[in-house]
């Protein structure tokens, strides 16, 4: 599943744009210098849930990135307790 930007928390900084290897983004050149502008999900398919955008964010509950069952496997917890603190679906 591709990540998900809620437009009411979003304070348009870009750092989601300029973190995610894989542009799955659409930002104009010279994004998050205009106060406000949201980044729009152009890519959803390029999106591999490294999550990067997430932790990079500054605002919580403004970006969130759901990991599809099927690739859960690869971040069950471990025997210690460290797990992945990503969303299951």
């Amino acid at each position: 599943m591709a990540p998900e930007i809620d437009a009411g928390v979003c304070i348009g900084c870009g750092k989601c744009v300029e973190v995610c290897a894989e542009d799955v983004f659409f930002g104009t050149k010279g994004f998050g210098s205009i106060g406000g502008e949201i980044p729009e999900v152009t890519y959803p398919e390029a999106c591999f849930h490294c999550c990067l955008c997430v932790e990079a964010c500054p605002t919580e509950g403004a970006i969130w990135l759901s990991t599809p069952l099927a690739m859960s496997v690869a971040y069950k917890d471990s025997p210690l307790g460290q797990g992945n603190p990503r969303r299951v679906t």
